[in-house]
């Protein structure tokens, strides 16, 4: 098997009108349950790697090369995606490491410098055949900000991927990252009206405080790939404090396997929520144009 570049899963759920999950992971036993609610589901993944899950390994190689083994090992379309990347060298190594995609952080730069370090890293990437997503403004969460109440302006962003030449645009339409708890509130609204003026696939970010109805219907309005992370680590960790409660076991496979089984079971409701069939998103709120 070879990885599925994210492009092509990307495209396949625009013009099925649906959405394709990227799940964030951690650790081995992360990246395998993604695989297998992939494989139980029948549905396409993909699987990111965050600079923080890199910082964390010390490394970019040792998680990457994992992921990329496991994907080429599943029976699943799978794609391999690097995540909220702001380090320059990092979008340089991407390609060597069988990333099929970077999403590239100048959020926190202005607005010109976001532009001007966006379009760079866009053609580098696009010269070794990678996807670029980007992000316009910052959706919050990270470093502790929840600011749910930001917005993206839909001329604002269909004049962003004008100037960049990203592939695909995460905007703020109600959620924030590191949310533990489904209580977002999206704009779906919106979400139709930057899709309808923007013409790369939109991106959700954020997308574990989003509860599964929300899900579909952003779906439905416009949203194409959805991120999810933290509802990961809140099964994966839910799992472990069981086993360890009860009894310290030496052998750490004996609380990191019921980990593994809960995230695949929380990916494996994800998946079928988000790649849900266009008539059944619809039937959840606004169809998408």
């Amino acid at each position: 098997m070879t990885l599925v570049p994210t492009a092509e899963l990307v495209s396949r759920a625009a013009t099925a009108r649906t959405g394709v999950a990227a799940f964030n992971v951690l650790t081995l036993e992360h990246a395998r349950a993604v695989a297998a609610a992939a494989e139980h589901t029948g549905l396409p993944a993909i699987i990111a790697v965050s600079e923080n899950a890199v910082r964390y390994q010390r490394a970019l190689a040792p998680l990457s090369a994992a992921c990329a083994a496991i994907a080429r090992a599943s029976g699943a379309d799978l794609a391999l995606h690097l995540d909220h990347v702001e380090d320059f060298a990092l979008v340089e190594q991407a390609a060597a490491h069988g990333y099929g995609s970077v999403m590239f952080d100048a959020s926190r730069l202005p607005h010109g410098e976001n532009v001007l370090a966006t379009g760079r890293a866009a053609r580098l990437l696009h010269a070794q055949g990678l996807w670029l997503e980007a992000e316009l403004g910052e959706i919050g969460g990270k470093d502790g900000v929840h600011a749910p109440t930001v917005r993206t302006d839909p001329a604002d962003a269909a004049a962003y991927a004008a100037a960049t030449g990203v592939d695909a645009l995460a905007v703020a339409v109600g959620s924030s990252h590191a949310m533990t708890e489904q209580s977002a509130r999206l704009d779906h609204a919106l979400i139709a009206a930057i899709h309808a003026a923007v013409p790369v696939p939109l991106v959700l970010h954020g997308s574990s405080g989003v509860a599964d109805p929300e899900l579909r219907r952003a779906v439905a309005a416009g949203m194409t790939k959805i991120n999810i992370g933290t509802q990961l680590n809140v099964a994966f960790t839910g799992a472990v404090r069981a086993p360890l409660d009860a009894a310290l076991p030496v052998d750490p496979r004996r609380w990191l396997g019921p980990a593994h089984d809960a995230v695949a079971e929380t990916a494996t409701r994800l998946l079928t929520v988000i790649a849900a069939p266009a008539a059944v998103a619809e039937s959840a709120g606004r169809p998408r144009t």
